[in-house]
């Protein structure tokens, strides 16, 4: 069984969170969240990013099923995978930033690499 971070959210609401944050992440290529949203969405894009390099019919509508935006799945797939085709993974990185303000939660720079 795989472990997830719950993050205080009910389940549908987890995936919409995860949802929206992936589809921002691509859209932007960096995105500024908490740590342990970080460390979830990075697992979810890396899996888009390596289903994305296949280039297939059925990859793409398993990708379009989770992302949000029609326009950042056909970036996702003309843009952003022919960029890591030689790359056996590894496509995003965590960059620490400072707390938080009003919480002190730890923030971090979720970007592609």
């Amino acid at each position: 069984m795989t472990t997830y971070a719950k993050l205080g959210r009910t389940q549908s609401a987890r995936r919409a969170l995860f949802r929206s944050l992936t589809t921002a992440l691509f859209a932007n290529e960096r995105i500024m969240t908490t740590k342990g949203k970080a460390t979830e969405v990075d697992s979810i894009a890396e899996k888009l990013i390596t289903m994305a390099k296949r280039n297939d019919l059925h990859s793409r509508r398993l990708a379009a099923e989770y992302l949000v935006d029609e326009t950042v799945l056909k970036k996702l797939f003309d843009k952003i995978a022919p960029r890591y085709q030689d790359r056996p993974g590894g496509y995003t990185r965590i960059i620490l930033a400072d707390n938080r303000r009003g919480d002190a939660a730890p923030m971090v720079y979720l970007e592609l690499v």
